[in-house]
């Protein structure tokens, strides 16, 4: 079976072609409400994908350990360069 063709208005940006992009950027909601809603869907997705992990390991104990030793070398850098 033929997949249907799905609406420009619907396509993620990644899958809109170059000819279609003029209309996929007309076809979107640039109300006060539609933009608070893009934005709260884009933080829902990136909450989702990064804190709401299914299956957490050393990795991200890890990023935040790295993450305080480097903050920690550059807030000292001019007591331990002299």
């Amino acid at each position: 079976m033929a997949d249907r063709p799905v609406p420009v208005k619907d396509l993620r940006l990644l899958d809109v072609k170059l000819g279609q992009l003029p209309t996929w950027l007309a076809s979107g909601d640039y109300s006060p409400g539609g933009i608070y809603r893009a934005y709260k869907r884009g933080t829902g997705r990136f909450y989702t994908k990064y804190f709401d992990v299914k299956k957490g390991g050393i990795g991200g104990l890890a990023m935040i350990l790295t993450g305080y030793v480097v903050i920690s070398y550059i807030w000292s850098y001019d007591h331990i360069s002299k």
